[in-house]
């Protein structure tokens, strides 16, 4: 009987260390001046139109749990660490939100407007998760149709994430995501 004792002590302990509470996390829109060489425009000049079609993630990505690569080859999708919206329609309010602020002689949309002459994005998101080797990855490419031409980019984004965490990896993607509005704006201009 006494022998039975460490093992149901560790059995109770362990049953209440593990919490099954969910954190649940929206990607901040980062505060910043314009970017350099962006001007306002007048009322009476013309706007381009900028529709932001679609952003697009991988099916790793497109779960409710915040991604965390542990080694070379594997992922882990978090269980009680969660977004609070889907990923996809987080990075597509942001980038228009970046998009509108860096790019201010456009009008920017996530809706069609009723132009035939405006440009229309698209945005694939392949990596937007943290690493074991507090690297934080965002990766993809976009597509940007102009006057019948289009232009494809790559990007990947490797950040040093500061802290330890869940909240510093949020905010680091985040950091990532506006540096690559930021670099989507200035390729538009």
């Amino acid at each position: 009987m006494m022998k039975w004792i460490p093992v149901v002590l560790a059995l109770f302990l362990s049953a209440c260390s593990s919490s099954n509470e969910k954190t649940y996390y929206q990607l901040p829109v980062l505060s910043s001046t314009p970017v350099a060489g962006s001007t306002m425009t007048s009322g009476s000049t013309a706007q381009r139109h900028l529709w932001v079609e679609r952003v697009s993630v991988a099916d790793y990505l497109a779960g409710t749990g915040l991604v965390y690569q542990t080694n070379d080859v594997q992922y882990t999708l978090t269980q009680n660490n969660l977004w609070a919206s889907p990923l996809d329609q987080q990075l597509q309010q942001s980038l228009v939100t970046y998009l509108r602020r860096d790019l201010p002689g456009f009008l920017v949309s996530s809706q069609a407007g009723g132009s035939d002459d405006q440009d229309v994005l698209n945005v694939n998101v392949t990596g937007f998760h943290g690493r074991y080797d507090g690297i934080v990855v965002v990766s993809g490419s976009w597509t940007l149709t102009h006057g019948g031409q289009t232009v494809q980019r790559d990007f990947a984004l490797n950040l040093k994430q500061n802290e330890d965490g869940y909240d510093a990896l949020v905010r680091t993607l985040a950091t990532g995501w506006q540096q690559e509005a930021g670099q989507i704006a200035s390729q538009i201009r």
